[in-house]
């Protein structure tokens, strides 16, 4: 048994996982494609608590080194590098082709405790509170984008009373409670839509739609996770890159 964590080192046990778990992607032990040990397992084998790979395992899907599927594990996939590329336009909360008026429909806003893997998602401890946001973007009155938002509650506790429908939450953020977004990772694939989501997106259950999954920072600070399932035969998603 490879097991290399060091409990007399300073470094925490979850950036040992992470390096170890991504030597064995660069290594070849796991190959591109092939389906990583289950959580219970990678505990048993290196003897960590399962909130430690979590953390572990998140940071290599940031990275680009995992992927997650939903209700079948998670996979190894090629990672691609652009050197020296890096965002150029503004960051905006919807990130649609220019010149297209949205109105907003606000579906849920509430406290809640992470299921599904969110508190990996968003950093946070699986017992801390988020808050959940839910909004349809419609074009007239067509549903377009199901937008799912997970913010840790203890960050802007007050935002369960702010206007989410016709506010930005860019906006609030950066105007009333002082967090500047610096970074967005963005995830773009192809998914189906569940039973839910096609009723509120007027699709039916299974059908393809474009799935953006943004993890938002200010700083080192995770602020945001969300969440966006678009109808694929409506407007883009646009991302400008430039090479400085």
């Amino acid at each position: 048994m490879d097991n290399l964590i060091d409990r007399h080192k300073s470094e925490k046990l979850y950036v040992q996982l992470f390096d170890i778990l991504k030597k064995k992607i660069e290594d070849g032990d796991w190959p591109v494609t092939s389906q990583i040990p289950t959580e219970e397992e990678i505990c048993r084998t290196y003897e960590v608590s399962k909130a430690t790979v979590r953390l572990s395992v998140l940071e290599l899907v940031r990275q680009g080194y995992l992927t997650r599927q939903q209700g079948k594990g998670t996979f190894v996939c090629k990672r691609i590098i652009p050197e020296g590329l890096m965002m150029s336009t503004s960051f905006r909360e919807l990130m649609l082709e220019a010149g297209v008026n949205f109105s907003t429909k606000l579906l849920a806003k509430t406290v809640t405790m992470p299921i599904d893997d969110i508190d990996v998602k968003l950093g946070v401890p699986e017992d801390r509170h988020i808050i959940y946001i839910r909004r349809l973007r419609l074009l007239d009155n067509e549903p377009i984008l199901l937008q799912e938002s997970y913010i840790p509650h203890h960050l802007c506790p007050s935002l369960l009373h702010d206007d989410v429908e016709d506010n930005s939450l860019f906006d609030l953020f950066e105007k009333k409670y002082g967090m500047k977004i610096t970074r967005i990772v963005d995830f773009i694939e192809i998914a189906h839509v569940t039973a839910a989501e096609g009723q509120v997106l007027g699709l039916p259950e299974g059908a393809v739609a474009m799935l953006l999954e943004q993890h938002f920072y200010a700083g080192d600070t995770q602020v945001m996770y969300m969440r966006s399932v678009k109808r694929p035969e409506r407007f883009r998603f646009y991302i400008e890159m430039e090479r400085k």
